[in-house]
């Protein structure tokens, strides 16, 4: 297939690291290509195997609105949604909210330094209503922040990466304890010997405390070990914390252009690393894990893989603590969704949901626009929505979430009523 440059400077994140690039790529191309949309805020999904009523809740314009969501929503209890955009504003990106009418309030522009630049998670949030997040740049010495942001819209950067032996360039969104506490990953950084995307190191897992103390928890040493962490945390009820790394592993990665397939690690409280599996990129696994992790209800893990499987566009996986996997689904065949970029939700049957950035038909031009699927714990598929590139939002690459009543909420990067910036959109069963 045809391979095109994203509006977006990708690659200054992608820099040194064949994954992240080859992981991205689909998303690149489809970006550039899928900026033709048309008016219309309700429609039902095409090439769905049971009707879903999908609504564009907000279209963003551009600065100095919002532009190109890529990351994920946190929901209040009143029914706001809460996100942000990766560049709008003043092209440094933004925080907003929407709420359940459909309203939209910038919170806060980034800057750049020694603000803020180029959020790409999504947000985290506190009993009182403030918000969490991670910008990928700026800050006092360019490497990112992590930010704070209230519900009247003030700002605060509680603490700006230094790069290596500091973390660097925070990718991921944040977890948050009983505490206080944010838990998180650097894409770059560390004691490691990696090079790439203008800083050193291999990536980090790190820990911010309350106070605003940083420490790293462990510095990913790439080979063997896992290298450039690009998703966020999930943490047990033991305190430990399960990640996935884009690259390394072990040596067996089928694929001769990257520094390993991939990894899923665990990091015990105590700091000490465990990989649990090494991607091996063959038609029976995955390659390139991009997202979180989640916890099922039976203690075993769950995610999805860009590449890899038994089509090459991707995957989603099961994996017990003990470190057995199984691919629940490979994507890519006919209609199917292809390259999920975002982390899965499971709801009370153990159906899980996500999206995938491409595939779902024959709109932006014939790469497909994306797609939200449900797959059962048996590994049954179905695509609930296809995008179309002539109606609504296309490429998601955030994940979803849910409210009490089994909707499902989340964002596009592209597509919507203002030459393509990207929407919020509500999918009702």
């Amino acid at each position: 297939m045809a391979r095109a440059e994203s509006h977006l400077a990708v690659s200054e994140v992608a820099a040194g690291s064949a994954h992240l690039t080859k992981g991205m790529e689909n998303w690149q191309r489809a970006c550039a290509l899928a900026s033709a949309v048309v008016l219309g805020l309700t429609l039902v999904a095409a090439s769905s195997a049971e009707e879903q009523t999908l609504t564009v809740l907000y279209n963003f314009k551009g600065s100095p609105d919002g532009s190109t969501p890529v990351a994920g929503l946190v929901r209040d209890a009143a029914g706001n949604l809460y996100g942000t955009t990766n560049v709008g504003g003043n092209n440094n990106g933004t925080v907003f909210e929407v709420t359940s009418q459909g309203t939209e309030k910038i919170l806060h522009t980034f800057k750049g330094n020694p603000d803020g630049s180029q959020p790409w998670a999504g947000l985290v949030q506190d009993a009182a209503g403030n918000l969490y997040g991670t910008t990928a740049y700026g800050g006092a010495f360019n490497f990112g922040t992590v930010f704070k942001v209230t519900k009247a819209g003030k700002e605060r950067v509680l603490y700006s990466f230094r790069g290596a032996p500091d973390g660097a360039t925070p990718f991921a969104g944040l977890i948050r304890d009983s505490a206080g506490n944010l838990y998180g990953t650097t894409l770059h950084g560390g004691s490691g010997s990696c090079n790439g995307g203008g800083a050193q190191g291999c990536g980090t897992v790190f820990m911010l405390s309350a106070g605003g103390t940083e420490t790293v928890l462990y510095s990913f040493a790439g080979g063997t070990d896992g290298e450039r962490p690009a998703a966020g945390l999930v943490r047990d009820s033991a305190g430990n914390l399960y990640g996935t790394t884009v690259e390394g592993g072990g040596t067996n990665c089928s694929d001769p252009f990257v520094n390993g397939c991939g990894t899923v690690f665990m990091i015990s409280n105590a700091g000490s690393e465990t990989i649990l599996h090494s991607f091996t990129g063959n038609p029976t696994d995955g390659e390139g894990p991009f997202s979180s992790l989640i916890i099922g209800a039976n203690g075993n893990l769950y995610g999805t893989t860009m590449m890899g499987g038994a089509y090459t566009y991707g995957t989603v996986f099961e994996l017990t603590i003990t470190g057995t996997e199984t691919v629940l689904h490979s994507f890519g065949a006919g209609s199917d969704g292809k390259s999920p970029a975002a982390g899965l939700i499971q709801d009370r049957r153990g159906n899980l949901y996500s999206t995938t950035e491409v595939g779902g038909g024959t709109g932006c031009a014939g790469n497909g626009c994306g797609t939200v699927f449900r797959l059962t714990k048996t590994g049954k598929e179905t695509v609930l929505v296809a995008f179309p590139d002539t109606s609504g939002g296309s490429i998601p690459f955030a994940g979803l979430i849910p409210d009490t009543a089994g909707n499902l909420y989340g964002t596009t990067s592209n597509g919507g009523t203002s030459g393509g910036p990207g929407i919020v959109f509500k999918l009702t069963p």
